[in-house]
């Protein structure tokens, strides 16, 4: 079903350990100017009171408008589907387990859906973003190939993600589905996967390479424009900084590529410097592997292609179509026998993907 033209709203929140953004979503798009309140997450009763105030005056904003549900992302660890968000690391305040949603049930007398940024982020994704953007190439082209299944990356303070199988969420047990950040990494075995690839990541590589006080981190936007030669600054480190993550990406991709087949889309802040790390990541996913033997084979099943390139693009799309018998009977019919997948970034932004995962998810579980 078709959501973008719906006409029932959907009151949001994004959630940050700083501020809380309220809005409302009717259809695919905002229909009122935000509100920001502060986040107060030492203080529960002053963060659970904004919480309430910040909806309490959207509802009252859209006077005449049919609002059906409450719908956002919120970090974890937490028990999703029924509400409940557990010891929270940027809002210290929520430790030991808090029944958000069934509180603002209670409050609004409505339903209220609570996720976490990258599940949201890739379903958005899979709705209105890279998924349809791709699978429309391939049937322009008269491809038979189409795609079901979507990984979304969020690149930024923390490294998440979301898996969305043939158009559902995939979450978890225990809402740990995609928890990415804790992947190990066969460079860096004794870290964790995010430890590579986020934000600190790159500020601390660039201080250690440049020589620079570890003390006085410079803004991953910084180290880009010194990498690119825009801003004054040691340009091999910061291209070595990035080129790191980009390693370290390919083989957190490769990983999830192994266990999760379906394209990759690729989002949030550090997505900015894609021209600086892709390469890496590109070349990481396309390693090969040696068996006792010393004879190599591809470290992945399925070939990779960059849908940021215009001749990976050509590619991915064309395939290998060709004719095969059936038996018996002689029909034909059409086998593309290319396993392939494909890695692009976010064409709708990461914030409206999120938003727009979030009113769709409302909208089919009501």
């Amino acid at each position: 079903m078709d959501y973008s033209k719906d006409k029932r709203v959907v009151l949001t929140l994004d959630a940050g350990g700083t501020n809380f953004v309220f809005s409302a979503l009717k259809g695919y798009e905002e229909i009122i100017e935000p509100i920001k309140m502060k986040s107060n997450g030492n203080n529960l009763k002053k963060c659970l009171s904004n919480i309430v105030s910040g909806f309490s005056q959207m509802k009252d904003s859209l006077k005449g408008e049919k609002i059906v549900a409450i719908s956002f992302a919120f970090p974890g660890p937490a028990d999703y589907p029924n509400g409940i968000i557990g010891d929270l690391g940027n809002l210290p305040g929520f430790r030991g387990g808090v029944a958000l949603g069934p509180m603002l049930q209670d409050a609004f007398k409505m339903p209220v859906f609570i996720n976490n940024d990258g599940n949201l982020y890739a379903y958005g994704e899979s709705i209105a973003g890279f998924l349809p953007e791709i699978n429309k190439k391939l049937k322009q082209s008269g491809s038979t190939k189409k795609f079901r299944n979507i990984v979304g990356i969020t690149l930024g303070t923390g490294f998440g993600a979301g898996l969305i199988s043939d158009g559902n969420m995939i979450i978890g047990d225990n809402s740990n589905a995609g928890e990415v950040w804790l992947l190990s990494s066969r460079h860096q075995p004794k870290r964790n996967a995010e430890e590579g690839v986020s934000i600190r990541a790159v500020q601390r590589l660039y201080a250690e390479l440049s020589g620079r006080p570890a003390d006085i981190m410079l803004s991953p936007e910084t180290i880009y424009k010194i990498g690119k030669g825009l801003t004054p600054g040691d340009k091999y480190a910061a291209i070595k900084s990035f080129e790191a993550m980009g390693k370290m990406l390919g083989d957190s991709l490769s990983n999830l590529a192994t266990l999760f087949d379906g394209l990759i889309v690729i989002g949030g802040g550090i997505s900015g410097a894609r021209d600086l790390f892709m390469p890496a990541v590109m070349k990481e996913m396309r390693s090969k592997y040696r068996n006792q033997k010393g004879e190599e084979y591809p470290r992945l099943a399925q070939k990779v292609f960059n849908l940021e390139n215009e001749n990976d693009v050509k590619a991915f799309v064309a395939g290998d179509a060709k004719k095969v018998e059936v038996p018996v009977s002689g029909r034909e019919l059409t086998y593309d026998s290319m396993q392939r997948i494909g890695i692009g970034f976010s064409k709708i932004g990461t914030s409206k993907a999120i938003s727009i995962g979030a009113y769709v998810y409302a909208l089919k579980n009501l």
